[in-house]
């Protein structure tokens, strides 16, 4: 089955398309950066050569903040866009692997390597690009706990086996390492039918992990409790599309989670932001529920207060330890990517493919746009 899928993948990439505006479903068609995006990816941005932009297939710009220096890997890099701009904000001290099983896709990355090279003013590359399966990423030569960050944007879901690749992921990571990333999730847990279709699987539909599976999932391989950074509704414009998938929802949601010590602490603490994160003087929105303003002392869990101490963000932060034990959230309703789509109001007006799609209100990094309502905490 697993190697069916990744035939079909391929091929539905490859070969059938082109460029962005071949999608079917806002999911993976927002090719124009939300306005949130911030000033140094912005940047970066402008200056990613033409050709690798047109076809980018992935939801936004899914890049995290705090990057200098760090060793970076893109789960499906495609065309290489989001490889560049990485390479941008890591420096020419920090270097980014892309890994995508598609052929071509690869190829056409690598093209550019030197062309972004000389437009950083790097003396040597500092982007390199493989072709191998984000299940297996040992036999790609990836090695573990080697790695800063993981970041994918919007490629997991057309993945048949998400528990391998959030296992690799967790691998490769060193401790305190993060997995930043845009995917689909589903309203609910998607038939077994769904999955015999190509078209559903190109458009990561079929692969679409129900929200709450991703949770139990992320917590037993070992990893933090997942972030809910940015979410979307996800509209579907193909009539053909609609009948296949009936009244299973979609939205677009990016997650960041962390590879933290065994042990983490068990009681509150107040963090106070130095304000000393690059475009984030003023304050860091670390996701939809943690905002610090700089020098203000705010009360995090145990959880939080290790992310803050034991990653990359250590520095940024002066932290005191309460007495106040924590509990433990039983639910995780504010994880729902459909609750907080319904909470930003975001969307994206593109409703065919002979229609001019608009622009998108409201959205930070690594969200798409998309429409309609959802409401409950089962979705």
């Amino acid at each position: 089955m697993a190697s069916q899928v990744h035939e079909s993948v391929k091929n539905y990439y490859g070969s059938r398309l082109e460029t962005s505006a071949d999608l079917q479903t806002s999911a993976t068609s927002c090719s124009r950066p939300p306005p949130l995006m911030r000033k140094s990816a912005r940047d970066a941005l402008k200056v990613v050569h033409p050709d690798v932009c047109k076809r980018f297939f992935g939801c936004g710009l899914v890049i995290p903040e705090k990057l200098e220096g760090c060793k970076v890997l893109d789960l499906g890099s495609g065309s290489g866009r989001d490889c560049y701009v990485i390479g941008k904000m890591v420096g020419e001290h920090g270097q980014v692997t892309g890994i995508d099983m598609t052929e071509s896709l690869v190829s056409a990355a690598q093209k550019f390597v030197q062309y972004h090279q000389e437009m950083f003013g790097y003396k040597k590359p500092n982007t390199v690009f493989v072709q191998g399966y984000m299940e297996k990423l040992d036999e790609a030569g990836i090695q573990s706990n080697s790695l800063d960050v993981v970041v994918s944007n919007c490629v997991i879901c057309l993945c048949p086996d998400k528990r391998a690749v959030l296992m690799e992921a967790y691998r490769v990571l060193k401790e305190g390492g993060e997995l930043y990333f845009s995917d689909m999730y589903a309203s609910e847990v998607v038939p077994e039918s769904f999955k015999e279709d190509p078209v559903l699987w190109g458009e990561g539909m079929a692969g679409s992990l129900y929200w709450q599976d991703l949770i139990s999932m992320v917590k037993e391989i070992g990893f933090s409790i997942p972030y809910l950074v940015a979410a979307t509704h996800i509209v579907v414009h193909n009539c053909e599309l609609l009948k296949k998938t009936g009244g299973v929802k979609y939205a677009s949601g990016t997650y960041r989670f962390f590879k933290l010590p065994k042990t983490t602490l068990e009681k509150k603490a107040l963090v106070t932001y130095k304000g000393t994160v690059l475009d984030c003087a003023e304050q860091l929105d670390f996701d939809a529920s943690h905002s610090f303003k700089t020098n203000v002392a705010v009360e995090v869990d145990g959880e939080m207060a290790t992310v803050l101490q034991c990653t990359r963000f250590s520095a940024d932060f002066s932290i005191q330890m309460l007495d106040t034990p924590h509990q433990k959230p039983s639910k995780y309703c504010h994880l729902s990517p459909f609750l907080l789509a319904d909470k930003l109001g975001a969307s994206v007006k593109q409703c065919s493919k002979t229609e001019v799609g608009g622009g998108a209100d409201g959205l930070s990094d690594g969200a798409c746009g998309g429409g309609g309502t959802t409401g409950g905490c089962g979705q």
